[in-house]
């Protein structure tokens, strides 16, 4: 054992493998590997080991919202008193270092053994030796004690443990506690939620700020976790509570609430801010996963204090302590996150048209596209049932009328100008819809303008997350400023930027600090495994030798420097397609079991060009098969102009592929950065953020055709249809001799 740990250390001591001069950066390579592989550890393990890691998602948030970016002293401390491996301990560390460049002390407990020494490891490798991790049970036996007995007291707090655990007071009495952390009330016996959070507020300095993580319930329960509840919530101890989405976290499924303490000013606190994130969140296997643009949309919310409808509230504690309310902090109460469902409108279930007050909840498009409401709806009139309907000159005038919510107290409804089958089209052509997609093209090519001497400025040994981290906010800063676009939401559009790094663009960016612009532009041999084969594809081959251009695809070289040429290889592709299509139509008409190219047809029922020869052999000169020796002429004349022209592809894909492959050595800095930076990178992401246009779009031709089907079929119709289909079949059945009373 000795000998395997020290041939692995030995690896990682080599030049190649020195990953220590990005650490300091936030780049630390080996330490981001090790939690990887605990990461999916905790995946694999299911409720057994999965309480000993926290979503790295999570903990970022948690790092960023309890106020270590504003440590302002070397000295300052932060705790952790269940700090399982030590990642959440390790995220506010980094959080610290990278806003302050404060390397702030670090203290954690963990009771279990094996995870302690996981945390031990993960400290080591994140370079981070001097942090203090003790195994111990944390209710029973704190261990960080002033020389005094009294616990010791923390800047800054995090934790993340078991939830509702029925152990928590196993080792000692709660009742009796020497500590003193329990002056609001005793937690309940079998559930040690309170717990901790009382013993994270028993282990803050009075200036001092945490975070933990518990389950919903902490909210709203009541008995005895009311009365505690009650107590930190007039102390002003809660400064901020954030709902998690369902399924998160490792060895369970319900949701769980971040809840952010702050001792300072805590007199004078008057309200609490509530986050709702509840709905943000992408599937990732069996378990649901935070975004990046969820991260930030929190972290942005909690930091500014920032009101969005159905997602965060400044609650007033006048509102919460109201005898409706009762000091109950469920999330639900206060924030309604949920979709509104559609009011069925009786009326126009029974008569047609489409509400005024429906299209009214469209208001946030009719203030981008106003006059497409105008093209897409007319107003239509209900009158009272049993009145008079008016004579058709006035119907025809009411419904050619616009269709304005300022008609809703006469007529309330509306229907549509155009066709169901044209509501896109009349969306996608307006001059309108065409401005805001323009505005949406600008706002990017200004970001693009900015970002290209940054991105085509990229050394040896950069910062890659220093430079994501930089690009991805002046891209946001960019949508959320300029309101030309405000259809489009700014944090999608962060998100793609995101997304596109984290699958391509940061492998490219690790290349090319790792070995420069030229040497990672060169395609890398694909060297086979033992039995000659490999799994990889490659991207082109010169011999027997196959080559894989990971930095710059050959689809980018050939669009730039041989677009001719691959323009003349697909001409000669449609030459192929060409004489493919007239061997097939040939092989449908005649290839039956009477047909003229029956006898050549192989088990599979394709045509064998054997056997086609063979037959134009026998049926040449015989007049009774004239027919069919024509006919296999024509097809086998086809077959070689098929094989040449498929040859002809083949050769000029070969010269092609030469001419690839020679240009990658020739190709200078500058041409390479205009390659990767200009085609590849930028050329994708403009791409995905001009789908955001279209994507509102498809929203709102989704919704009023919606709206349009819904009521497109009145009662009285339907009444109609049914009628008329009754009679139908009565008079049928009469045909047949179907006799009933």
């Amino acid at each position: 054992m000795v000998d395997r740990l020290s041939n692995l250390v030995a690896i990682f001591d080599t030049p190649a493998l020195n990953f220590g001069a990005n650490r300091a950066e936030g780049d630390d390579l080996l330490g981001d590997a090790y939690e990887y592989l605990m990461r999916h550890f905790a995946t694999e393990s299911g409720k057994s080991k999965g309480q000993f890691y926290t979503p790295a998602e999570v903990s970022r948030i948690i790092a960023k919202v309890v106020g270590v970016g504003g440590a302002t002293s070397a000295s300052q401390t932060i705790y952790d008193l269940t700090c399982g491996s030590a990642s959440l301990l390790l995220k506010a560390h980094d959080e610290a270092m990278h806003k302050t460049g404060l390397d702030l002390a670090l203290n954690g407990q963990e009771m279990d053994n094996a995870t302690a020494a996981l945390a031990k490891m993960n400290m080591i490798l994140h370079d981070c030796p001097t942090a203090e991790i003790w195994k111990d049970n944390t209710l029973a036996s704190p261990h960080f004690k002033e020389k005094n007995g009294s616990l010791k007291t923390f800047d800054f707090a995090v934790a993340n443990p078991p939830f509702s655990t029925k152990a928590w007071s196993t080792g000692f009495q709660p009742d009796a506690d020497e500590f003193h952390r329990f002056p609001f009330g005793i937690p309940p016996a079998k559930n040690g939620d309170y717990a901790f959070l009382l013993h994270i507020l028993a282990s803050l300095k009075s200036t001092g700020k945490g975070a933990i993580i518990l389950p919903h319930g902490v909210l709203f329960r009541g008995n005895a976790e009311a009365d505690i509840r009650k107590e930190i919530i007039r102390r002003g101890f809660i400064k901020g509570i954030i709902g998690l989405p369902a399924n998160l976290f490792y060895g369970t499924g319900i949701p769980a609430c971040i809840i952010v303490v702050d001792k300072e000013n805590a007199a004078a606190r008057k309200g609490i801010f509530m986050i709702d994130a509840s709905q943000g969140f992408v599937k990732d296997g069996n378990k649901n996963r935070l975004r990046d643009q969820d991260i930030h949309k929190i972290v942005d919310a909690f930091t500014r204090l920032a009101e969005f409808p159905k997602f965060s509230r400044k609650l007033p504690r006048t509102e919460i302590s109201d005898p409706k309310n009762d000091f109950n902090l469920n999330l639900p109460r206060y924030i309604d996150s949920t979709e509104p469902e559609d009011l069925q409108d009786i009326d126009a279930h029974l008569r047609g048209g489409i509400p005024i007050r429906d299209i009214d909840e469209l208001a946030r498009y009719w203030d981008v596209f106003p006059e497409v409401r105008s093209v897409l709806f007319e107003q239509t009139a209900h009158e009272p049932q049993g009145a008079s309907r008016g004579s058709d000159d006035v119907q025809q005038q009411r419904r050619l009328a616009p269709c304005r919510s300022e008609d809703s107290a006469s007529s309330g409804y509306c229907q549509l100008r155009v066709p169901a089958a044209d509501i896109k089209a009349a969306i996608f052509g307006h001059s309108e819809f065409t401005t805001s997609n323009e505005s949406v093209t600008a706002i990017f090519a200004k970001w693009r303008k900015a970002s290209t001497p940054r991105l085509k400025a990229i050394t040896v040994d950069g910062k890659p997350k220093a430079l994501i981290e930089t690009l991805s906010e002046s891209l946001l800063e960019a949508f959320q400023k300029d309101q030309t676009a405000r259809l489009v939401d700014p944090y999608d559009v962060y998100q793609h930027l995101m997304t596109y790094w984290s699958e391509t663009m940061q492998d490219d960016v690790y290349m090319i600090v790792g070995d420069g612009w030229q040497a990672a532009a060169q395609p890398r041999q694909i060297v086979p495994e033992k039995d000659g084969k490999t799994k990889e594809k490659a991207d082109f081959s010169l011999g027997k030798q196959k080559y894989k251009a990971e930095l710059i695809p050959p689809a980018l070289v050939i669009a730039r420097y041989f677009s001719n040429e691959r323009a003349a290889i697909d001409e000669r592709e449609v030459e192929v397609t060409t004489v493919t299509q007239k061997l097939e139509e040939l092989k449908e008409e005649h290839g039956g079991e009477e047909g003229l190219l029956s006898e050549v047809l192989d088990e599979k029922g394709n045509v064998s060009k054997a056997l086609l020869k063979e037959r134009l052999k026998d049926t040449k000169g015989d007049a009774d098969a004239k027919d069919e020796f024509d006919l296999l002429t024509v097809y086998f004349i086809l077959m070689e102009e098929e094989a040449a022209a498929r040859s002809r592809v083949k050769e000029a894909e070969r010269e092609l592929e030469n001419k690839v492959a020679a240009k990658y050595g020739k190709l200078t800095e500058s041409e390479i950065k205009t390659l990767v930076v200009d085609d590849k990178w930028l050329a994708r992401l403009a791409a995905d953020v001009q789908s955001e246009p279209d994507r509102v779009s498809q929203s709102l031709t989704g919704r009023v055709r919606q709206l349009a089907e819904r009521d497109a079929s009145p009662l009285p119709s339907l009444t109609e249809q049914v009628e008329s289909l009754s009679a139908r079949v009565a008079e049928h059945l009469q045909k047949m001799g179907a006799v009933w009373n």
